[in-house]
């Protein structure tokens, strides 16, 4: 399987939601699982049947997060030369030229990607339409409500 870009802030997340998952969200849904088994019939205990639909869920959410960071290339940007070319993990400024307003997004893995936060994934039209590009050069976008303008007025490697 292909590695998977990851910033190291999105990297970092994940490592502590499956700290969390293990550590606090397991123990707390075993221990429910076994005061609802202590009230009997497990038919007709509801206690039951949700600690253990979530018990799966948060079991799979585990196993989600494990495959992700061992297919994950973190990718550190201020470990690299500053420069004003776009790539993963640089925040871009931009100048929406038919519109006349600056927008600005900073270029993470898929499953960083908040657009409104400001973290356009990797993937997306934009994002792809961006890297490799630099400061001061316009890109064309298409879009579904149709082509867009933009100039690259900055170009930061946070």
């Amino acid at each position: 399987m292909s590695k998977v870009p990851i910033t190291v802030e999105g990297a970092e997340k994940l490592r502590e939601e499956l700290k969390r998952l293990k550590n606090l969200d397991r123990p707390r849904i075993s221990k429910a699982i076994a005061e609802a088994r202590a009230h009997g019939d497990l038919k007709e205990n509801a206690e039951y049947h949700a600690a253990k639909e979530e018990q799966g869920l948060s079991e799979a959410r585990i196993r989600d997060i494990e495959a992700k960071l061992s297919n994950a290339q973190i990718i550190d940007i201020r470990s690299m030369p500053p420069s004003d070319k776009v790539i993963f993990g640089a925040t871009v400024v931009l100048f929406d030229v038919g519109a006349g307003s600056e927008v600005r997004y900073r270029i993470v893995g898929d499953d960083e990607a908040d657009i409104a936060s400001g973290l356009l994934s990797i993937s997306a039209p934009i994002a792809r339409a961006l890297i490799g590009k630099r400061a001061g050069d316009e890109v064309e976008v298409k879009t579904p409500g149709g082509t867009k303008v933009y100039e690259i007025a900055s170009v930061d490697y946070l």
